[in-house]
């Protein structure tokens, strides 16, 4: 159970307001029940973070902020502590050792209750020693929260994004020459949601009572083999689809060409396919009944006319 909130902690802070904290704060920020939500952004004289900070501040959203890269974990946790409850939408482009320091700022500032930034696969059933080596650091943030009772935690399991199946950089759907690529075999699994949907998810976890706490929830808009996804691939396009199967040895050895290569870690992980997918019929969005995006809907909306 976590400490009572002292009475000056006010609202939600989300960290960060890209495409993830951009979803989860507007889903929030458009509930009956809208709680206050702050976002927590980099300071910057940027024209689109002038434009960004208008369209925050004309929603009723309040703005702080700090940089999460530069700051100490005693500077963030002076920020973060203002609020009883934290969610960290900041993922790995902001460099090793973030998520720790996010998470000990937390903890040292002993907030109520706080989702981490693990808004994708399931780090424990990968375990540590994965071709991808920033995923140990996720299974640190999980054992710095299970070892203490002092703040509420939530980890929110949303597979990839259901976008990032049809990214260029990652090699799967290569729509310029039609052709698809099987990570593992074509019988390999993999959950995927859209930002649009873990925002709506996200908001409903956080004000769903009784409270959800110190669990991991799973979502899924979709969970399909790369055989499916090929199919889904060719009949949105109307074209015969290229298929070839990337073996998992195959893609330990791509990577052992290029062992910083992240898209290559990537690859490697979801082709081994263990914490990548879990049956949707199980997860939060389907035991209530909220509807999801699955593949084929994202497909016909965004693949027409691409390629």
């Amino acid at each position: 159970m976590a400490s009572e909130q002292p009475s000056h902690r006010r609202g939600i802070l989300v960290i960060g307001a890209g495409e993830l904290g951009g979803n989860v704060v507007a889903a929030l920020s458009q509930r009956a029940d809208a709680p206050a939500v702050t976002v927590l952004l980099r300071p910057s004289d940027a024209p689109r973070h002038a434009r960004l900070r208008d369209k925050l501040t004309a929603r009723g959203v309040g703005i702080v902020e700090a940089d999460v890269a530069t700051a100490t974990t005693a500077e963030l946790s002076t920020v973060l502590g203002q609020f009883h409850t934290v969610v960290s939408c900041i993922g790995f482009a902001a460099g090793p050792g973030t998520q720790r320091k996010i998470t000990e700022a937390a903890l040292a500032a002993r907030v109520s209750r706080y989702f981490p930034w693990q808004f994708g696969v399931d780090y424990d059933a990968i375990g540590r020693g994965s071709p991808h080596d920033l995923f140990d650091e996720q299974l640190d943030v999980r054992d710095m929260l299970r070892a203490q009772n002092t703040t509420e935690w939530v980890i929110v399991s949303t597979g990839m994004f259901t976008s990032f199946l049809f990214e260029p950089d990652f090699g799967v759907v290569d729509l310029a020459t039609n052709t698809v690529n099987a990570l593992g075999s074509w019988d390999t699994d993999v959950t995927v949601t859209t930002p649009e949907d873990i925002g709506v998810l996200t908001a409903e976890i956080i004000q769903t009572r009784p409270r959800i706490a110190n669990q991991v929830v799973y979502l899924a808009g979709d969970t399909i083999t790369y055989r499916e996804l090929a199919d889904i691939v060719e009949q949105t396009r109307g074209a015969h689809v290229t298929r070839n199967e990337w073996t998992v040895a195959h893609l330990l050895d791509d990577l052992g060409r290029d062992p910083g290569d992240g898209m290559r870690k990537y690859r490697a992980v979801f082709a081994q396919g263990e914490g990548v997918a879990w049956p949707k019929a199980g997860t939060f969005n389907a035991i209530r009944g909220i509807p999801t995006t699955t593949t084929e809907e994202w497909a016909r909306k965004h693949l027409n006319g691409r390629g």
